[in-house]
Protein backbone atom coordinates (compact mmCIF):
# COMPACT_ATOMS: atom_id res chain seq x y z
CA UNK A 1 0.00 0.00 0.00
CA UNK A 2 3.14 2.09 0.05
CA UNK A 3 5.31 3.83 -2.34
CA UNK A 4 8.38 1.73 -2.81
CA UNK A 5 11.49 3.41 -1.18
CA UNK A 6 14.70 4.13 -3.67
CA UNK A 7 17.82 3.80 -3.06
CA UNK A 8 19.44 7.28 -1.01
CA UNK A 9 20.97 9.91 -3.30
CA UNK A 10 24.67 10.25 -3.33
CA UNK A 11 25.92 12.43 -0.30
CA UNK A 12 27.72 14.69 -2.85
CA UNK A 13 26.00 14.22 -6.26
CA UNK A 14 28.73 13.04 -8.97
CA UNK A 15 28.40 16.22 -10.85
CA UNK A 16 29.79 17.53 -7.98
CA UNK A 17 32.69 14.85 -7.08
CA UNK A 18 35.60 17.16 -8.52
CA UNK A 19 39.74 15.48 -8.15
CA UNK A 20 41.41 16.54 -5.06
CA UNK A 21 44.14 18.84 -5.06
CA UNK A 22 47.40 18.01 -3.64
CA UNK A 23 46.76 20.91 -1.10
CA UNK A 24 43.65 19.70 -0.28
CA UNK A 25 44.33 16.09 -0.04
CA UNK A 26 47.21 17.16 2.65
CA UNK A 27 44.89 19.04 4.60
CA UNK A 28 42.36 15.87 4.94
CA UNK A 29 44.98 13.28 6.03
CA UNK A 30 46.30 15.96 8.43
CA UNK A 31 42.70 16.72 9.45
CA UNK A 32 42.11 12.98 9.77
CA UNK A 33 45.38 11.91 11.59
CA UNK A 34 44.44 14.33 14.54
CA UNK A 35 40.87 12.69 14.58
CA UNK A 36 42.54 9.19 14.68
CA UNK A 37 44.83 10.26 17.82
CA UNK A 38 41.72 9.98 19.99
CA UNK A 39 39.29 8.51 18.17
CA UNK A 40 39.26 5.19 19.81
CA UNK A 41 38.37 6.90 23.47
CA UNK A 42 34.98 8.00 22.53
CA UNK A 43 32.46 6.06 23.57
CA UNK A 44 31.16 5.96 20.36
CA UNK A 45 31.82 5.33 16.54
CA UNK A 46 33.75 8.09 15.00
CA UNK A 47 33.47 8.79 11.33
CA UNK A 48 35.15 11.03 8.84
CA UNK A 49 33.17 11.19 5.42
CA UNK A 50 35.25 12.98 2.55
CA UNK A 51 32.54 15.29 0.19
CA UNK A 52 35.10 15.42 -2.47
CA UNK A 53 34.62 11.93 -4.12
CA UNK A 54 31.52 10.63 -1.19
CA UNK A 55 33.41 8.09 0.59
CA UNK A 56 34.80 7.34 3.69
CA UNK A 57 37.66 8.27 4.94
CA UNK A 58 38.55 7.02 8.69
CA UNK A 59 36.21 5.25 10.90
CA UNK A 60 37.16 4.11 14.23
CA UNK A 61 38.06 0.89 15.14
CA UNK A 62 34.82 -0.25 16.84
CA UNK A 63 32.86 1.10 13.85
CA UNK A 64 34.95 -1.42 11.96
CA UNK A 65 34.47 -4.30 14.33
CA UNK A 66 30.77 -3.96 14.61
CA UNK A 67 30.20 -3.81 10.88
CA UNK A 68 32.80 -6.68 10.42
CA UNK A 69 35.05 -5.00 7.85
CA UNK A 70 38.16 -2.53 7.37
CA UNK A 71 38.71 0.63 6.23
CA UNK A 72 40.19 -0.64 2.52
CA UNK A 73 36.63 -2.20 2.15
CA UNK A 74 35.09 1.06 3.68
CA UNK A 75 36.84 2.83 1.22
CA UNK A 76 36.74 0.99 -1.97
CA UNK A 77 32.53 1.03 -1.37
CA UNK A 78 32.67 4.91 -2.44
CA UNK A 79 28.94 6.18 -2.18
CA UNK A 80 27.71 2.35 -2.13
CA UNK A 81 28.84 2.20 2.16
CA UNK A 82 25.60 4.73 2.33
CA UNK A 83 23.11 2.00 0.30
CA UNK A 84 25.09 -0.70 2.43
CA UNK A 85 24.64 -0.12 5.86
CA UNK A 86 22.06 3.03 6.29
CA UNK A 87 18.05 1.99 6.05
CA UNK A 88 17.52 4.48 2.82
CA UNK A 89 14.03 5.50 4.20
CA UNK A 90 16.40 7.83 7.18
CA UNK A 91 18.01 9.75 4.26
CA UNK A 92 14.88 11.80 3.46
CA UNK A 93 14.91 13.14 6.41
CA UNK A 94 19.17 13.12 6.88
CA UNK A 95 20.21 14.83 3.62
CA UNK A 96 18.16 17.99 3.68
CA UNK A 97 19.61 18.66 7.52
CA UNK A 98 22.92 17.69 6.29
CA UNK A 99 22.88 20.23 3.02
CA UNK A 100 21.34 22.97 5.19
CA UNK A 101 24.24 22.77 7.69
CA UNK A 102 27.15 22.78 5.37
CA UNK A 103 26.01 25.68 3.54
CA UNK A 104 25.89 27.61 7.36
CA UNK A 105 28.26 29.55 7.85
CA UNK A 106 28.54 28.68 11.64
CA UNK A 107 31.32 27.02 12.14
CA UNK A 108 29.66 24.61 15.03
CA UNK A 109 26.22 24.20 13.36
CA UNK A 110 26.06 20.17 13.41
CA UNK A 111 22.44 18.10 12.90
CA UNK A 112 21.49 14.93 15.11
CA UNK A 113 19.87 12.42 13.95
CA UNK A 114 18.38 8.53 14.86
CA UNK A 115 19.07 6.45 12.09
CA UNK A 116 19.58 2.76 11.39
CA UNK A 117 22.11 1.13 10.60
CA UNK A 118 22.80 -2.67 9.34
CA UNK A 119 25.07 -3.43 12.24
CA UNK A 120 23.39 -6.78 13.86
CA UNK A 121 25.08 -10.34 13.34
CA UNK A 122 22.09 -11.33 11.42
CA UNK A 123 22.34 -7.87 9.19
CA UNK A 124 19.50 -6.23 10.63
CA UNK A 125 19.23 -2.83 11.59
CA UNK A 126 20.11 -1.36 15.15
CA UNK A 127 19.12 2.30 16.09
CA UNK A 128 21.99 4.72 16.43
CA UNK A 129 22.05 8.65 17.90
CA UNK A 130 24.28 10.25 15.74
CA UNK A 131 25.87 13.89 15.75
CA UNK A 132 27.59 15.65 12.47
CA UNK A 133 29.12 18.48 11.64
CA UNK A 134 32.15 19.95 8.94
CA UNK A 135 34.97 18.87 10.09
CA UNK A 136 36.95 20.80 7.23
CA UNK A 137 36.73 23.60 4.52
CA UNK A 138 38.88 24.40 1.63
CA UNK A 139 40.42 27.71 2.86
CA UNK A 140 39.87 29.40 0.04
CA UNK A 141 36.70 28.34 -1.21
CA UNK A 142 34.84 27.56 2.15
CA UNK A 143 33.97 24.38 0.46
CA UNK A 144 33.04 21.49 2.67
CA UNK A 145 35.70 18.69 2.54
CA UNK A 146 34.91 16.80 5.42
CA UNK A 147 32.37 15.80 7.50
CA UNK A 148 32.65 14.02 10.91
CA UNK A 149 29.69 12.18 12.99
CA UNK A 150 29.93 10.51 16.18
CA UNK A 151 27.65 8.17 16.83
CA UNK A 152 26.61 5.79 19.54
CA UNK A 153 23.91 2.88 19.76
CA UNK A 154 20.89 2.69 21.37
CA UNK A 155 20.28 0.37 23.82
CA UNK A 156 16.76 -2.47 22.24
CA UNK A 157 15.71 -2.70 25.85
CA UNK A 158 15.57 1.10 26.67
CA UNK A 159 11.93 2.41 26.79
CA UNK A 160 12.74 5.68 24.67
CA UNK A 161 14.32 3.22 21.79
CA UNK A 162 10.60 1.63 21.09
CA UNK A 163 9.36 4.98 21.05
CA UNK A 164 11.46 6.37 18.76
CA UNK A 165 11.32 3.61 16.26
CA UNK A 166 7.41 4.29 16.32
CA UNK A 167 7.75 8.08 15.64
CA UNK A 168 10.41 7.52 12.85
CA UNK A 169 8.00 4.80 11.02
CA UNK A 170 5.10 6.87 11.43
CA UNK A 171 7.19 9.80 9.57
CA UNK A 172 8.28 7.89 7.06
CA UNK A 173 4.70 6.85 6.57
CA UNK A 174 4.07 10.18 6.33
CA UNK A 175 6.40 10.93 3.51
CA UNK A 176 5.73 7.52 1.67
CA UNK A 177 1.75 8.25 1.84
CA UNK A 178 0.92 11.83 2.03
CA UNK A 179 -0.12 12.58 -1.33
CA UNK A 180 -2.72 10.04 -1.40
CA UNK A 181 -4.21 11.33 1.73
CA UNK A 182 -4.25 14.86 0.27
CA UNK A 183 -6.73 13.51 -2.23
CA UNK A 184 -9.36 12.84 0.50
CA UNK A 185 -12.14 15.47 0.61
CA UNK A 186 -12.97 16.67 4.61
CA UNK A 187 -16.01 14.48 4.77
CA UNK A 188 -13.82 11.44 3.70
CA UNK A 189 -11.25 12.36 6.39
CA UNK A 190 -14.11 12.33 8.75
CA UNK A 191 -15.42 9.07 7.69
CA UNK A 192 -11.86 7.62 7.75
CA UNK A 193 -11.62 9.09 11.62
CA UNK A 194 -14.68 7.36 12.39
CA UNK A 195 -14.23 3.75 10.50
CA UNK A 196 -10.37 3.75 12.04
CA UNK A 197 -12.49 4.52 15.82
CA UNK A 198 -14.25 1.26 14.55
CA UNK A 199 -18.11 2.86 13.68
CA UNK A 200 -20.45 1.26 11.80
CA UNK A 201 -21.76 2.79 8.19
CA UNK A 202 -25.14 3.36 10.55
CA UNK A 203 -23.38 4.97 13.25
CA UNK A 204 -21.14 6.99 10.87
CA UNK A 205 -24.46 8.47 9.02
CA UNK A 206 -25.94 8.96 12.43
CA UNK A 207 -22.71 10.55 13.71
CA UNK A 208 -21.86 13.08 10.56
CA UNK A 209 -26.16 13.04 9.84
CA UNK A 210 -25.83 11.88 6.51
CA UNK A 211 -27.63 8.81 4.51
CA UNK A 212 -26.76 5.11 5.31
CA UNK A 213 -25.97 4.96 1.72
CA UNK A 214 -23.75 8.07 1.48
CA UNK A 215 -21.85 7.30 4.24
CA UNK A 216 -21.32 3.72 2.84
CA UNK A 217 -19.94 5.52 -0.80
CA UNK A 218 -17.92 7.61 1.49
CA UNK A 219 -16.13 4.63 3.05
CA UNK A 220 -15.51 2.90 0.13
CA UNK A 221 -14.14 5.79 -1.90
CA UNK A 222 -11.62 6.41 1.42
CA UNK A 223 -10.33 2.53 0.48
CA UNK A 224 -10.13 3.65 -2.54
CA UNK A 225 -8.07 6.65 -2.87
CA UNK A 226 -6.39 4.98 0.28
CA UNK A 227 -5.31 1.79 -1.44
CA UNK A 228 -6.31 0.17 1.74
CA UNK A 229 -7.91 -3.11 2.13
CA UNK A 230 -7.95 -3.59 5.60
CA UNK A 231 -8.85 -2.11 9.10
CA UNK A 232 -5.77 -1.86 10.39
CA UNK A 233 -4.43 0.17 7.33
CA UNK A 234 -7.14 2.71 7.99
CA UNK A 235 -6.38 2.99 11.35
CA UNK A 236 -2.31 3.89 10.30
CA UNK A 237 -3.47 6.59 8.26
CA UNK A 238 -5.88 7.93 10.89
CA UNK A 239 -3.61 7.84 13.19
CA UNK A 240 -0.24 9.12 11.19
CA UNK A 241 -2.45 12.16 9.81
CA UNK A 242 -3.74 13.54 13.46
CA UNK A 243 -7.31 12.13 13.26
CA UNK A 244 -7.53 10.24 16.40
Amino acid sequence: MSDSVTSPPLLVPAPSQQPISHLQQRRIDEAVAEIAQTADLHPGVIIVANLLIDRVEYMSKRGLHELRTTLDELRALGPGYWEKYFNPADAADLLPKVYAMIQNPDPWASVSIFQQVRSAPDGSYVWHLSATRVLLRDESTGQPLLLVTSSVPIDPLHHVTHKVSRLLEENNFLRLNGRRFATLSRRERDVLRLVALGHSAPEIADELNISEQTAATHRRNVRQKLEASTAFELSQYARAFDLI
